[in-house]
């Protein structure tokens, strides 16, 4: 089977993962998942002799050499990763690699965390007429981030935004943020390990997030969600008005 599933593990809850990607992880001869951010109570649903790896504990030549040992002796062997595989999953490097050796690779979605945090929270990052687009970016760390996907440009949309990996910055965060655009009183939550156990949600503004933040301790695994769709302004849809017509249904004259 010379052929390498690449899982989204979810969130975190071992119950939001898709039932495609249960059906592969209880089948697999071999999993390496992502140990430091993939909840290990999804590998209770491995059969006994599955071989599992933490990659937090292996580099690139070393995984890719598990998955050609396993591809080449016919073992289903999955790549288990947090959230979805195609936000900050480092998949491609992993495909092109697989691509060399000529095996194939499938990708099996999976939710992401910024999904996980609207859904704890119970809200809607396309409020109509607040906001309509959906920003998921991280600011520049170890890793760079290109020049025009700077904070301060995306803030003067002044939509809403999910930053990743950017928690021990907040700091940092908040003022670029304001810089570029949103005001000091846009609200704010800070999401820590979405849908997890010990799930945890910080509110506030750009102003004082960062200080309640930090009397949390929250210093990494975490969403910071920034926009007026978090506050208490709304306005209701066109699509269930009763005076609007669609393809579907004539309105109320």
């Amino acid at each position: 089977m010379e052929k390498i599933y690449f899982v989204g593990a979810g969130p975190g809850d071992k119950e939001l993962i898709t039932l495609k990607a249960y059906k592969l992880l209880s089948k697999a001869d071999i999993v390496i998942y992502a140990g430091s951010l993939v909840n290990p109570e999804l590998l209770e649903y491995c059969k006994d002799d599955c071989i599992i790896y933490d990659s937090a504990k292996m580099n690139l030549e070393e995984i890719i050499e598990v998955m050609e040992n396993g591809a080449k002796n016919d073992k289903l062997v999955v790549r288990l990763q947090t959230g979805d595989i195609s936000i900050y999953g480092s998949i491609r490097e992993q495909g092109e690699e697989l691509k060399k050796l000529g095996i194939e690779y499938e990708s099996i979605a999976g939710v992401s965390s910024f999904l996980g945090a609207a859904a704890s929270m119970g809200i809607e990052y396309t409020v109509p007429e607040i906001s309509q687009s959906l920003i998921i970016t991280r600011i520049e760390g170890r890793t760079p981030v290109p020049e025009k996907e700077k904070l301060e440009l995306f803030a003067s949309h002044q939509t809403s935004m999910a930053i990743f990996l950017s928690v021990q910055n907040i700091d940092k965060v908040s003022k670029r943020l304001i810089e570029g655009g949103y005001k000091s009183e846009t609200p704010v939550a800070v999401v820590y390990k979405a849908s997890w156990p010990d799930e945890k949600i910080v509110l506030g503004n750009l102003d004082n997030i960062a200080k309640k933040v930090k009397e949390e301790g929250i210093k990494k695994t975490a969403l910071i969600l920034v926009g007026d769709f978090l506050g208490d302004e709304y306005n209701y849809s066109k699509l269930y008005d009763k005076f609007f017509t669609h393809e579907y249904r004539k309105g109320v004259k």
